[in-house]
């Protein structure tokens, strides 16, 4: 099923690309994003968090519908083909690219972007924080838009 920004309309959109074998920055971004949506508390109803692989070789469906739970925070993971991918990640500010790596599970890793993007309801570009920004900065600064 193919997954639009018309899929998400009147809610906040907050969007990281990612990959699941990802050892740091990823499982680091989407817990930070779980922290955000417990926070917000009844207007996490407003708010969707999706996950958007940059990896869709190793992250199939199946593989997302495994990972993403494990953050616990209504996170929709994403894929498609490694066309479609491409194809959604040149409308977002992001850079991602194999890294060949032997020392790694499948030999490879993938460099890539650790912004987490945000939103509005309309699906314009709101905001984007680095990684590393706390959940707590984020929160405060989504309490006052919602």
């Amino acid at each position: 099923m193919v997954r639009t920004e018309e899929d998400f309309a009147g809610r906040w959109m907050l969007v990281f690309f990612g990959f699941t074998n990802c050892p740091d920055v990823c499982p680091t971004t989407l817990s930070e994003v779980a922290a955000v949506m417990d926070g917000l508390g009844d207007d996490a109803a407003k708010v969707q968090p999706i996950f958007i692989t940059i990896d869709p070789e190793r992250d199939t469906p199946a593989a997302l519908a495994e990972y993403v739970p494990l953050f616990d925070a209504g996170i929709i993971g994403l894929t498609g083909t490694p066309e479609q991918i491409a194809a959604t990640s040149e409308t977002f500010p992001i850079f991602f690219e194999r890294v060949e790596e032997a020392a790694v599970p499948d030999g490879y890793t993938m460099g890539h972007t650790s912004h987490l993007f945000l939103f509005d309801p309309d699906a314009g570009f709101a905001d984007s924080w680095p990684y590393g920004t706390p959940a707590e900065e984020i929160l405060a600064d989504l309490e006052e838009r919602i």
